[in-house]
């Protein structure tokens, strides 16, 4: 089922330049017999607590986004425990593995068959340097986030003046908390990233050439350090805060930090423009619309499985119901250019009741035309009150 949901996405999303994103996702959980289920960081809840932890592969494109493939996070007191292994009929050659080999074996598996040009994540991933050396060989070009006590050294700053005797000095080394600090106002750069349902979607960044420091204070290649910042009073996110580190803040704003590869096994790579730059850090919160996608419309965390078999049966159909209800919606914008996921949702469940009620299908398109005339009103409404640009596929019928 996955093969072909990714054969699917890959002929309808496909761009050169897509977007691989992989991104966990926590399922909270009562018992201890499910399979996987543990004490740990659970990102719904934003705390640690008892739940599974899924690993994902999603795809982003300037058309859509989607969920290609998972794999189940397997703690490794569960793979040492024969007796709960086989209650839960986990197959004998799964083993413990961590995120990074999740998502490197994800990315082996359908990297050559999904055309892309960027691979993102949260800071989880981006903090180890073994895994970005892992994309780097592969000649994979990404954009990680990294946490905000990253040890980092500014190798565009000034360097201190040569006495002659010594090492040549070099530019300190500090955490980019500190360094963001320094910064003076002229340094950030303002983007305006795309139209969003709510208004333009802003943003400010800095690009930077640094080394970084992060285990054993081993030092890692040149890579590009990328600052962004939100207001706070902006309630949009822009992508998953996978950990307690992965963001900083002031009286004003909220700051997420990313690092970008300089070269790869291929040789040296060119200056990404920042837009570039914003559109694949995007990708974080298309990942979060994702899961709010499969959790909200489709049921993919309203589950009563313990077995693996089952826990990987339910995803894959999850998955699939989605990717059905996005392109019955992209169908629908042909003739309907407002028409959203949900309301494609809540048209077919009202088809399908069609069977047992026998309210008609005139009925039925009364209902979702009242809907769509109600949700139109309001989205107007909003755009006015904002007195902001609304999204373009909306200024031919308000002007």
């Amino acid at each position: 089922m996955v093969t072909v949901l990714v054969g699917q996405v890959a002929e309808r999303l496909g761009e050169p330049d897509g977007i691989i994103a992989f991104d966990p996702s926590s399922f909270p959980k009562r018992g201890t017999h499910s399979v996987g289920v543990k004490r740990q960081w659970c990102g719904h809840r934003g705390k640690v607590d008892n739940c599974q932890v899924g690993v994902f592969m999603g795809y982003v494109s300037r058309h859509n986004h989607a969920l290609l493939d998972f794999r189940l996070s397997l703690p490794e007191d569960w793979a040492r425990d024969a007796q709960r292994r086989q209650a839960c009929h986990v197959p004998e050659d799964v083993r413990n593995q961590t995120r990074h080999e999740q998502c490197l074996e994800m990315l082996e598996a359908w990297r050559h068959q999904v055309p892309h040009g960027w691979v993102t994540g949260d800071d989880e991933l981006g903090r180890h340097m073994r895994f970005r050396h892992a994309l780097r060989e592969r000649g994979e070009r990404y954009v990680l986030g990294v946490p905000c006590n990253t040890t980092m050294r500014d190798l565009e700053a000034p360097v201190p003046a040569y006495i002659g005797r010594g090492r040549p000095p070099k530019a300190p080394w500090q955490l980019v908390t500190q360094w963001r600090q320094g910064l003076e106002a002229e340094a950030w750069t303002h983007l305006t990233v795309r139209d969003g349902e709510k208004g333009p979607v802003e943003i400010e960044m800095v690009r930077r050439r640094v080394q970084t420091r992060i285990e054993r204070k081993c030092t890692g290649p040149e890579e590009w350090l990328v600052v962004t910042r939100q207001l706070r009073s902006d309630d949009r996110t822009w992508g998953p805060r996978a950990s307690r580190d992965a963001t900083d803040q002031d009286a004003r704003y909220r700051y997420h930090y990313y690092l970008s590869p300089t070269c790869v096994s291929e040789g040296e790579l060119a200056e990404p423009s920042l837009a570039e730059l914003a559109r694949v850090i995007k990708a974080g919160a298309c990942m979060e619309a994702s899961f709010k996608r499969g959790k909200s419309e489709v049921g993919m965390d309203e589950y009563q499985v313990r077995t693996w078999e089952g826990w990987h049966h339910h995803m894959a159909l999850s998955l699939l119901a989605v990717w059905f209800l996005i392109e019955e919606t992209h169908w629908g914008q042909q003739s309907t250019p407002a028409l959203t996921l949900p309301q494609v949702r809540y048209g077919l469940s009202l088809l399908l009741l069609e069977v047992f009620c026998t309210p008609g299908v005139d009925s039925i398109c009364r209902q979702v035309q009242r809907q769509l005339q109600r949700n139109e009103l309001a989205r107007f409404y909003h755009h006015r009150t904002r007195k902001c640009i609304p999204p373009r596929k909306l200024r031919r019928e308000i002007q």
